[in-house]
């Protein structure tokens, strides 16, 4: 069964002028319609409502919190709190709490992560050719936890380390003949709990972390991550690099690209560990976890244009495909699509952002596509 998702929030036309807004409370005009430069902290809600089979009627939202650490110097990055939660009619949860924090001049950047999920998805097996009819309906709980740290060495330099750990647990019809029990490629179905820790690499010469128009930031860590409990013989990794470039082409007009690759490490397969294809970042118009496999890698442009200090509009191309040992170029999807942004916090270059994104037609399918609503860029 296909899951829904609808994200419900309210913006208002661009033919309002700001003063014409002054019959809404004072907080939501500061959330939404804030053109203060005075550098203060800054937040916003967002409202949210879903609906589908396995879940009924979810509702919740999403908080955001942004501020400076140094309000007086203008090279500090903005930090920020978020947290997202939702309950739904059949008794499932989401939560998140999530803090991106930047001591004064970036000198460390911290990065802390709580969530629990009870949530249903749709499980297709592993490979970059899962077919649509063979999907199987999964619960998972999950409990995660993760920290960073990481210090700036000059010039753009952060080294650092990353450390967490993390419970999967899945229910289903053991004796049903879906492909989480009939593939031999899937591996550990009844998940497991590991810790992890590794180094961490960054080199960052963005002009600003939340709407970049110029600079490279590369990030790259090792998760080396050991089973406990039930799955304590469980060794394995974890290895993510991305790297990004933005270009100024004009006063209003910015070109990003963005690659990533990702590789699970070790001689065993968790499949809830495997990467997996698609997001609200890339490769934006499939289902995430359609398709994984132990190797992914993903590449995408994306134009940027700023209507003006409120609105952007965004046109994006990519590709990606997930693999077991050996990247073909032939096996590669395609992805595409636009959206629109809308700027609540002009000096600080937080936004919400509405994407449209497309992927390939498989055979006898119909074409993979999805609508996102979020927060902040998606690169």
């Amino acid at each position: 069964m296909k899951r829904i998702i609808i994200l419900l929030i309210i913006l208002f036309s661009a033919s309002f002028a700001y003063a014409q807004m002054n019959f809404l409370p004072k907080f939501i005009r500061k959330m939404y319609f804030n053109k203060d430069s005075t550098r203060k902290p800054g937040y916003v809600l967002l409202p949210a409502l879903a609906s589908a089979p396995e879940t009924g009627l979810e509702v919740g939202g999403a908080a955001l919190v942004s501020f400076y650490t140094d309000t007086s110097d203008h090279t500090t990055h903005v930090s920020s709190l978020f947290g997202y939660a939702t309950i739904t009619t059949k008794g499932q949860t989401k939560l998140s709490l999530n803090a991106n924090y930047w001591t004064p001049q970036n000198k460390i950047h911290y990065l802390a992560t709580i969530s629990y999920y009870n949530f249903p998805f749709n499980f297709y097996g592993v490979g970059n050719n899962t077919h649509l009819a063979d999907v199987d309906e999964v619960f998972e709980k999950r409990y995660k936890g993760n920290f960073e740290s990481e210090f700036n060495l000059g010039n753009g330099l952060y080294l650092g380390y990353v450390v967490g750990g993390f419970k999967y647990y899945y229910r289903f019809d053991r004796n049903r003949l879906g492909v989480l029990n009939t593939d031999p490629s899937v591996e550990d179905k009844r998940g497991g709990t590991a810790g992890y820790a590794g180094p961490t690499f960054t080199y960052d010469t963005r002009n600003n972390n939340t709407y970049t128009t110029k600079g490279i930031i590369i990030n790259a860590y090792y998760n080396l991550m050991h089973g406990a409990f039930i799955n304590n013989g469980y060794e394995g990794g974890f290895f993510n690099i991305e790297y990004s470039e933005f270009f100024a082409l004009s006063k209003k007009l910015v070109l990003g690209t963005d690659i990533q690759e990702q590789s699970l490490t070790g001689s065993r397969s968790p499949f809830y560990l495997l990467p997996q294809m698609g997001s609200d970042e890339m490769m934006r118009g499939y289902y995430e976890g359609r398709f994984r496999d132990r190797n992914y890698i993903a590449g995408q442009t994306e134009i940027r244009y700023r209507i003006n200090n409120s609105f952007g509009l965004v046109a994006f191309v990519g590709a990606g495909e997930v693999f077991h040992t050996g990247f073909s170029f032939a096996q590669l999807k395609p992805n595409y699509g636009g959206g629109v942004r809308y700027f609540f916090d002009i000096e600080k270059g937080l936004a919400i952002r509405l994407d449209y994104g497309v992927g390939q037609k498989p055979a006898g399918e119909p074409r993979i596509s999805g609508l996102y609503v979020a927060l902040g860029q998606s690169f």
